[in-house]
């Protein structure tokens, strides 16, 4: 029986000894990639873009909430860019007019969650870029215009202290 423990206990010793390597190769993995991933979309140099904007009701954060959001209208077929502000609620997004629709916008946001309404549905030439009401109670519109032009333009503002200076 003593025999077999040191029969044991050399082949454990010289075991360890043999497997400790001074040299540590890093291991190679190979990790295939969707070439979607990597590459950009492809966009159509023939076909008509449009430009939208909508407001996002529902959202409650901006990671969790807005950023999906972006990720999934981003990820549509036909679709060129998509921003959306979380702050202004609003969400502005360049897509191919013979792949995507307004409706399929609204339908893709909605099917994110079910909290999430899409309202105020417009085409427009360009992005707006600010706020709506600045902290003034001036649309960014009324910047250089007369004060005839700012009335006009105040009234399309729809926060209270706007409508209220338009009225003076």
């Amino acid at each position: 029986m003593k025999t077999f423990k040191n029969i044991i206990v050399v082949t454990l010793i010289t075991l360890f000894a043999l497997s400790c390597k001074n040299e540590a190769k890093p291991e190679v993995k190979t990790v295939a990639i969707e070439n979607e991933a990597i590459t950009e979309k492809a966009l159509d140099t023939n076909a008509t873009y449009a430009k939208a904007e909508f407001t996002i009701d529902g959202m409650t954060c901006e990671i969790g909430c807005a950023k999906t959001i972006e990720k999934k209208i981003a990820k549509m077929e036909g679709v060129k860019s998509a921003k959306v502000d979380f702050d202004r609620k609003l969400a502005m997004v360049e897509y191919n007019e013979a792949k995507v629709t307004p409706i399929s916008l609204e339908e893709t946001v909605t099917k994110v969650a079910d909290i999430y309404k899409v309202s105020d549905m417009k085409t427009v030439e360009g992005f707006s870029s600010k706020k709506a009401c600045a902290a003034d109670c001036t649309k960014v519109c009324c910047a250089n215009k007369t004060d005839a032009e700012k009335k006009a333009c105040t009234a399309d503002c729809k926060k209270a202290c706007c409508a209220e200076k338009s009225k003076a």
